[in-house]
């Protein structure tokens, strides 16, 4: 299957009940598959009239308790912005898939990363998170669905999948077992008709003395939660690596094969591959630099990750970029080059 559908058909099989999307390339395939396999499983699609729609018909399934997602690319995830801030405020779980591709503006259909700082960092107003999932092959994309419809559901608020055009684009095996599932809190506060109970009330608008700052309090305590609990991150070929690279998503593959090459011309490289990019992997990082000569990050933009990686490298050695904006991607050999003349600078250092 093409990452796009193998990401629907493991969000059906991950409990999908209701998905909500507008075309925009190179995510089609997502909503196409969506169209014809959810009617199929009595489930609800709507091809909504703009992504702004799309993102509050996600609001309003997920308030009364249904497990709802939304999927588009960069230009599209910069529309619905508002619409996760306000999920964010009324505590309510979703899911969104961006399938990046170059910017800024319309940009071009190309595979990138740049929409690193805008899915980590939030994206709209407001001192909140979502959770961001970075996979790097269409098994580990169809992986993550599950996993972020669990997560979405655990700390009530929005996961994103962060995908590029590549992935979402290229043809891999992919195994669809339903993985095992975390026990789940209920769903009291759900909108579900208020027979035999109290009134529940879903809202982003606190206008009492204190109760935003409440709010944002309770907020700031469940990402520190996460933060502790919920990072992922591989670690390749770094037991006794010199040179380590830190790489996400598909230039993490790129990255895996330059390694193998620099080893095989004796080089000591590795690499760190984040898979959560919120929460950032910064204390693993941070340990391992401790035995690193010097850190390459690798990424499909101006360099945003790297900012990241230089908060958690903390000045225990240097940091350096090779970015590809636009729509560029890396190359193996590109990579290899950068690996060689750091051999020899750390050298001479």
């Amino acid at each position: 299957m093409c990452g796009n559908e193998a990401l629907a058909e493991a969000a059906i099989v991950a409990g999908c009940d209701a998905y909500f999307g507008y075309p925009i390339t190179p995510q089609n395939e997502i909503t196409a598959y969506m169209s014809e396999r959810m009617p199929q499983e009595g489930r609800v699609f709507v091809q909504s009239e703009s992504e702004l729609a799309a993102i509050n018909m996600v609001f309003g399934a997920a308030a009364t308790g249904k497990r709802a997602m939304t999927s588009s690319s960069s230009p599209g995830i910069s529309l619905m912005q508002e619409g996760i801030s306000y999920l964010a405020g009324a505590e309510l779980p979703a899911v969104v898939v961006n399938v990046m591709r170059g910017g800024p503006g319309l940009g071009n259909i190309a595979p990138s990363q740049a929409d690193y700082f805008q899915a980590t960092r939030g994206g709209g107003h407001g001192d909140y998170r979502t959770i961001v999932l970075g996979p790097s092959s269409v098994q580990e994309l169809a992986d993550c669905m599950p996993l972020a419809f669990d997560l979405a559901d655990q700390y009530r608020m929005t996961v994103m999948v962060l995908a590029d055009g590549i992935l979402g684009q290229m043809m891999e095996p992919v195994m669809l077992d339903p993985k095992p599932r975390r026990q789940l809190p209920p769903k009291p506060w759900a909108l579900t008709g208020m027979k035999d109970r109290r009134q529940n009330i879903v809202r982003s608008l606190y206008l009492a003395d204190g109760a935003l700052e409440e709010l944002n309090n309770r907020l700031m305590a469940k990402y520190q939660q996460i933060q502790e609990h919920e990072v992922l991150c591989e670690e390749y070929r770094v037991e006794d690596a010199e040179i380590v690279i830190v790489a996400y998503g598909i230039a993490a593959r790129i990255v895996r094969a330059a390694v193998d090459q620099a080893r095989d011309e004796g080089i000591a490289a590795g690499m760190i591959r984040p898979i959560t990019l919120w929460p950032f992997p910064s204390n693993q990082i941070g340990a391992a630099a401790e035995t690193f000569r010097m850190v390459l990050t690798v990424e499909m933009s101006c360099g945003q990750m790297v900012e990241d990686v230089k908060l958690a490298v903390a000045g225990k050695c240097p940091v350096l970029l090779h970015g590809r904006p636009g729509g560029g991607v890396p190359t193996d050999d590109e990579v290899l080059d950068r690996i060689r003349q750091m051999t020899i600078r750390a050298g001479a250092a």
